[in-house]
């Protein structure tokens, strides 16, 4: 795992001198992602830069990597899990020779053998740039499901600079860092941004599964080379049945391969859980497993966790986190760059700086919600889908849209009794209401929170429109398959992914998800809808088939999450720091937002007349991002 940057001039009318130590200076803004070594390339009109981490081929692995004539040059952040085949196959079938047994250099034969195409032959997670001096193209790529994360920005003087993160991109002295307005509706709205975009109007990202080719005095031309396919066939019950833990075991089994320490997480869930058994029936030596808890039961798992701990005789790591641990806030407003409002980042750092002190690399069991339904929102939208399929759109926003707007917000009350987003969902269509569903901050309340100049440059931008977008694009017309389709185009990549890149590259661990396998979910969309919601239960089929793996108790009990208390800090220990930061002359001089909203917000939450833990979060966040990043 490293970090990857570079530059490409793409006006052949500018100076083709390429400043290494610009190059150099910004490219250690990311060390932290490969503390082991650095690495560049310079030419006319282009600039590589490599930091690393050294997890296979410790002494061959050094980067950049050439061919053997030199032609080809390759920087690469990621793991190529086949790439001992793609070896093979590249010495037999091609007569190419190899110099170092590291994956990188698979890579730079696969470009000359297969060119563009050879991205769809990696089984793994990556971004990764190919520089052809012959033919003076760059070539970039970013893994399918978007595990690592690629920045761009293209400046006045016609260079474009690519990074691993947007720190890199941020230190050079001509980027112009104007807010994007409608990354902040997104942001307040979703907790994250949405790729392609950034919080900044000049910077972008590579969306997952897609790759750019550069050229002189050429548009960089962005295509998608994967997309989830068709779930057609079905698979029947059968097949699934007997397929679903082997297929889960050979994608875990493929990414223990490693030249350093390697272990797992386990949070005490059913996805860390089944990843954990799976490696404990793979290799006779006890796996390392690291779980963090909480001095608060109602946020601590560990019971479970140690569990499946003591039934595989895992050599199993513990720490118990003060539920008071928010000193790294302003460390996680550094990591991420941009606005990022994921409270359980705040845990997920605290295990990555676990797991570091024991192993290098560490599997995770992110994706088994998005892949096997899993959520609990994926239960709740396929009951108002049944709703919404009986009756006519126009009909539904004409009754529901009403008494959405009349009907009293009640969080108080029985579940029964709170029908107020019930009725505003009935009202949209299916992507629109569920995008509402995980929305972080009611529209109301935005509308509420945001000043009349942003409600201006928004220019009617709406959150959901990222979700629209990928229902239209969408290879199915299953309701539960739509929901999960838009979770992994957005919550995944976005969310989740990113928060455990940052965290776990903050601590220079690599972490790899094999329930992320492209294989194994080309797969897994071919599982009826019927066998993974089943009778109210989600992951129904995963969890039967885990039974003789998982303990009983781990898989169907309540799902806690990975929380912090971060409520009682906003009335408690940071309620001071809470309103001098939200009230600051930066922020409302921002021109963002409403102060008496924000006064307001404040005063109820500190009563006790309203829980706004989410709304106070994101301004928190976002604000650490103006002080920090912004300026």
């Amino acid at each position: 795992m490293c970090g990857i940057a570079g530059v490409f001039q793409l006006d052949s009318r500018r100076d083709p001198v390429i400043d290494q130590d610009l190059l150099a200076k910004m490219t250690r803004e990311q060390s932290h992602r490969g503390p082991d070594d650095e690495g560049f390339f310079v030419a006319p009109n282009i600039g590589l830069a490599h930091r690393r981490l050294s997890v296979i081929d410790l002494a061959g692995g050094h980067q950049p990597i050439f061919s053997q004539d030199g032609n080809i040059v390759t920087v690469f952040n990621g793991e190529i899990y086949n790439y001992r085949e793609l070896r093979t196959e590249l010495q037999e079938q091609y007569g190419f020779r190899f110099v170092t047994s590291s994956d990188t250099e698979v890579i730079v034969y696969a470009w000359l053998a297969w060119g563009e195409s050879c991205v769809e032959r990696f089984r793994g997670m990556f971004t990764f740039a190919v520089w052809d001096k012959l033919k003076k193209t760059l070539f970039i790529a970013r893994d399918r499901l978007g595990i690592k994360p690629l920045f761009y920005t293209q400046l006045s003087n016609g260079q474009l600079y690519f990074a691993s993160e947007l720190k890199v991109i941020l230190a050079h002295p001509e980027l112009d860092k104007e807010i994007r307005p409608s990354a902040i509706e997104d942001f307040f709205g979703l907790g994250y941004i949405p790729e392609p975009d950034t919080i900044f109007k000049n910077v972008h990202k590579l969306p997952a599964g897609h790759t750019m080719f550069l050229q002189a005095d050429k548009r960089p031309r962005i295509s998608q080379y994967w997309d989830v396919p068709s779930s057609d066939p079905e698979l029947s019950e059968k097949e699934a049945q007997e397929e679903i833990m082997e297929r889960i075991k050979e994608a875990v089994q493929i990414r223990m391969v490693a030249d350093v320490p390697l272990g797992s997480f386990l949070s005490g869930g059913v996805d860390s859980s089944a990843v954990v058994a799976m490696m404990a029936q793979s290799q006779d030596a006890p796996i390392t497993t690291c779980s963090i808890g909480f001095d608060s039961p109602e946020f601590n798992e560990t019971e479970f966790a140690q569990q499946v701990a003591d039934r595989y005789k895992t050599d199993h790591h513990v720490q118990v986190v003060d539920s008071n641990d928010f000193s790294i806030i302003d460390r996680l407003i550094d990591l991420y760059d941009e606005p990022y409002g994921d409270i359980s980042a705040l845990p997920t750092y605290r295990v990555c700086e676990l797991a570091r002190k024991h192993v290098t690399v560490a599997l995770s069991g992110d994706g088994g919600d998005e892949i096997f339904a899993g959520y609990r929102r994926h239960k709740f939208h396929m009951a108002e889908e049944k709703l919404r399929s009986k009756m006519p759109y126009s009909f539904r926003k004409a009754v529901f849209g009403p008494l959405g707007k009349l009907y009293p917000k009640a969080d108080w009350a029985p579940q029964i009794f709170r029908a107020k987003t019930t009725f505003q969902s009935l009202a949209m269509d299916s992507a629109s209401a569920y995008c509402h569903s995980v929305s972080k901050i009611s529209d109301a309340n935005r509308s509420k929170l945001y000043s009349q100049s942003l409600k201006n440059k928004l220019n009617g931008h709406h959150m959901s429109s990222h979700f629209t977008k990928y229902a239209e694009q969408a290879p199915t017309d299953d309701p539960l398959k739509m929901v999960q389709y838009l979770d992994l185009k957005t919550w995944l990549v976005d969310d989740i992914l990113t928060k455990v890149d940052r965290a776990s590259m903050a601590h220079a661990l690599e972490v790899r998800v094999p329930l992320l396998d492209h294989k194994l979910i080309e797969w897994a969309w071919r599982i009826p809808s019927s066998m993974n919601l089943k009778d109210g239960e989600g992951k129904a089929l995963f969890k039967k088939q885990l039974e003789p793996h998982v303990p009983h108790d781990t898989l169907y009990r309540k799902k806690m999450g990975f929380s912090v208390p971060v409520s009682k800090w906003f009335r408690n220990e940071l309620k001071g720091e809470l309103s001098k930061r939200l009230l600051s002359e930066r922020m409302l001089d921002s021109g963002h937002f409403q102060a008496d909203t924000i006064k307001k917000a404040i005063a109820d939450h500190q009563s006790g007349v309203a829980n706004n833990e989410t709304m106070l979060w994101q301004l928190y966040m976002f604000e650490g991002f103006l002080r920090q990043k912004a300026d």
